[in-house]
């Protein structure tokens, strides 16, 4: 301290010292000699944290000397003093740095009032609420514990800071607004958002309360944030559920109104059934096509399973996910046809009398399957090649055009290059139709496929109606291979159904009256083939039924690519234990025979 000065320093009537930037004791006032009971000598050595309970000692330079060493003052800091005879004198101080580092400190000693606003500070630090107090500048002299833990920070990193430095972007205010909305006084949940340390966003609710002094100006505003953020996530996350919910509920009102069909075929289901090479020529294409979304137009004739291969489409391509609406075009009438394919608003013709949704905007997103696409009415085609061409309709009704991304598969038993050519189809959209055609194979033209899906059916056809399980044997399998089957895999499958209907015990009595399915002269039917049959039995010498039982067995064999044991074993095939089969392979002489 400049020595020009001291004595008036010595002399004044407040409790004062001077400290260095160590924090050692240069100089007190005789008054605050005197209350502590020392000599100018004896406080030479002693340090300001040397005088205080080491509580204290912490706050302050923990809190307190951060916001020091920033602004050059501090007001007001409440502070315990201990007398050298040990008395404890709570004080109130004010501290300066006057230039060349030195420091100024002024002690007022607390009166009751002065008592009472300590013991209130310390309240307010405590307070499980996020509170804030900030003077007229917007700079902040005191926080809550709870606000430093949600806002992450230390209060030494805070004090003296100006609030706008933890406001949020969208929250953004420039120092002259702070001031400002300072000086207009009390403010009542107004929304702000801060950002925490490690960058979260917590949105608040403020209000606030101004202290003025006597002159009515501001001198500070004390802060009361209520955190938002969870409450404002939960109703986030309420009103996203109430609006899927409302999306569920407007699909479940279409697909009810609608009945929309993904292909449920009961052969089981996605799998095509079949290793003949006509067979394998077609799933490649199918393979080839799934992936795109070019539109595909499948040809063959009635039974051979144009529906499953629509649906292997759909189901192997990027629009799996989403729906696959069938439409069957020979049942809808002319002039439901635009309602139905297009949809319609309440009002637009007698009995609409509330809006329905077409099949396109149905499967918006996903694969239309348009079956008997053929038995369009030539009048109404070009109405179904606009939304082929451009992806846009309007509901019958309404002037409002809607895009959709719908890919159509399309199937026909019809031979619709002569419907082009007989003027009965129209070329464009045959040609919009066919980007990538393909032809189901018939069932006379896919060889041992028919042993397969014979068996296939039996099984299941077994199982859906609880009846014990049967077999096929070779003059079955024999009598399907020369049948030309017309109606195809339908018609197959029909057969069996019957067959197990009609059947008793455990030999599986196939119709063949019934499905017209002539007996080729080379095979003679035993007389266990058709008990109740009307016609003569055919006898046989012993040795043309054991030939007839070896070849029983070699067909066997061969249908299950020589596998004896198990459901679909060549044992279980014709009804014998897979022990007794083995037997009589031995009895035969029967050998596989070698890869050529």
């Amino acid at each position: 301290m400049d020595t020009d000065y001291r004595p008036f320093f010595r002399m004044s009537p407040v409790l004062a010292v001077a400290l260095n930037e160590e924090g050692l004791l240069l100089d007190a006032t005789d008054a605050w000699l005197q209350r502590f009971g020392y000599t100018r000598d004896e406080i030479q050595p002693l340090r300001a944290r040397e005088l205080s309970s080491p509580a204290v000692t912490h706050r302050i330079e923990n809190d307190y000397l951060p916001l020091l060493r920033r602004t050059g003052r501090l007001n007001n800091v409440p502070v315990d003093l201990y007398t050298r005879s040990g008395e404890q004198v709570d004080c109130l101080a004010n501290v300066a740095v006057n230039g060349g580092g030195r420091t100024v400190v002024v002690y007022t000693e607390v009166d009751e009032a002065s008592r009472i606003e300590a013991q209130y500070l310390e309240l307010y630090r405590e307070t499980p609420a996020m509170m804030h107090t900030v003077d007229s500048e917007g700079h902040i002299v005191h926080t809550s514990d709870r606000w430093l833990s949600k806002m992450g920070y230390r209060r030494r990193e805070v004090l003296g800071r100006n609030i706008t430095e933890f406001l949020a972007a969208d929250s953004m205010l420039d120092r002259q607004e702070v001031i400002d909305i300072i000086a207009q006084g009390d403010l009542d949940n107004a929304p702000r958002n801060y950002v925490t340390r490690s960058g979260d966003i917590i949105e608040a609710l403020v209000s606030s309360r101004v202290d003025r002094g006597a002159d009515g100006r501001v001198r500070r505003m004390h802060v009361a944030m209520k955190d938002m953020t969870a409450q404002n996530e939960a109703e986030h996350r309420l009103r996203a559920a109430f609006e899927e919910n409302a999306r569920l509920r407007e699909e479940l009102q279409r697909e009810r109104d609608y009945l929309r069909e993904e292909v449920q075929v009961s052969m089981n289901f996605g799998r095509i059934i079949g290793e003949s090479a006509a067979l394998r020529r077609m799933l490649a294409r199918v393979e080839a096509v799934a992936q795109t979304s070019a539109s595909v137009l499948i040809q063959g004739e009635s039974g051979t399973g144009k529906e499953l291969v629509a649906h292997v489409i759909h189901t192997r391509s990027p629009r799996s996910d989403a729906p696959l609406v069938k439409v069957n075009c020979a049942s809808i009438p002319g002039e439901l046809f635009e309602s139905e394919f297009f949809g319609h608003v309440r009002g637009a013709f007698t009995g609409a009398h509330r809006d329905r949704v077409g099949r396109f905007q149905l499967a918006d997103g996903g694969t239309l399957f348009m079956d008997e696409i053929g038995e369009i009415p030539l009048d109404l085609q070009g109405k179904l090649l606009r939304v082929l061409q451009e992806g846009e309709f309007e509901q019958v009704g309404s002037d409002r055009t809607r895009s959709v991304n719908v890919r159509v598969v399309a199937a026909t038993n019809r031979d619709l290059d002569k419907a082009v050519e007989d003027g009965k189809f129209r070329e464009d959209l045959f040609y919009r139709l066919s980007v990538f055609p393909i032809d189901v194979p018939p069932l006379r033209d896919r060889g041992d496929d028919i042993v397969q899906l014979a068996s296939h059916f039996l099984e299941k056809i077994c199982q859906d109606f609880g009846h014990r399980p049967l077999s096929l044997n070779r003059q079955h399998l024999e009598l399907m291979r020369n049948y030309d089957w017309p109606g195809n895999v339908r018609e197959l499958k029909n057969v069996i159904e019957r067959a197990v209907i009609l059947s008793r015990g455990k030999m599986l009595r196939l119709d063949l009256a019934m499905a017209d399915i002539p007996r080729p002269a080379s095979v003679s039917a035993p007389v266990s083939a058709d008990p109740d049959g009307n016609g003569e039995p055919t006898l046989m010498t012993e040795q043309e039924l054991l030939e007839l039982q070896k070849n029983n067995l070699l067909a066997a064999l061969t249908a299950t690519g020589w596998r004896v044991s198990g459901p679909r074993g060549a044992a279980a095939l014709v009804g014998l234990k897979p022990s007794t089969f083995t037997d009589r392979i031995k009895k035969f002489g029967i050998a596989r025979p070698r890869p050529a």
